[in-house]
């Protein structure tokens, strides 16, 4: 396969055509890695730019005092769902607020989290497969080859192809691993942030209350 890469720069050029070179050495199996990869990665990158711009982090008890002494100085969405849970009146009305705002907002990130992390072990299988499958096109060169030139690029070629698939099998999946558990570190932080603020919300409406 060739591909015009005139447009960019000299090193810019090179280090494409190198990348597409390596592509091609590792067979059928780096179509599918390949997809792995973007799926992995556009999973992540969804969770971390979400949480990132939703406003998905902990607040100091001063601005949540603040916000539940009065909700119409609340901000954002956390902040919405402070005050709502304060103009229910209830605990029991505000702890049904802060579910409404898990199933709504946190599940989904649940989801492609793990979607995320079956992709995370599928890259190596991938990658694995490709090993296989270059090793029986090696043995292949090696059964029905006489030993001349051609044999040993086809051997060369079933080598360097269970190469290139087992390394780029682990190259996606070792950086999609720790993206992964920044990501669940991060969720699982500001989860347990959101049951302190439930429980904070409830404490002041009992107190209102009595």
């Amino acid at each position: 396969m060739s591909i015009d890469f005139s447009m960019f720069s000299p090193e810019t050029a090179a280090f494409l055509e190198r990348a597409v070179e390596i592509f091609e050495t590792g067979g059928l199996a780096m179509g599918p890695i390949g997809v792995v990869a973007f799926l992995m990665c556009a999973l992540g990158s969804n969770v971390w730019l979400s949480m990132t711009f939703s406003g998905m982090r902990r607040r100091s008890r001063r601005k949540l005092e603040r916000w539940t002494a009065q909700p119409e100085f609340a901000r954002g969405p956390l902040g919405a769902v402070v005050a709502h849970a304060m103009r229910g009146g209830s605990p029991d009305a505000a702890s049904l607020t802060f579910a409404e705002y898990r199933a709504s907002e946190l599940d989904p990130f649940e989801r492609q989290l793990r979607f995320m992390k079956i992709c995370i072990g599928a890259a190596p299988l991938l990658g694995l497969l490709g090993t296989v499958t270059g090793m029986l096109a090696t043995f292949a060169a090696l059964s029905s080859g006489s030993g001349g030139e051609q044999t040993m690029q086809d051997i060369a070629k079933g080598i360097s192809e269970a190469l290139v698939t087992t390394e780029a099998g682990l190259v996606v999946a070792l950086p999609g691993l720790f993206f992964h558990y920044y990501l669940s570190r991060k969720l699982r932080g500001f989860e347990r942030f959101l049951e302190e603020t439930e429980h904070f919300c409830r404490q002041r409406l009992r107190l209102a209350a009595a």
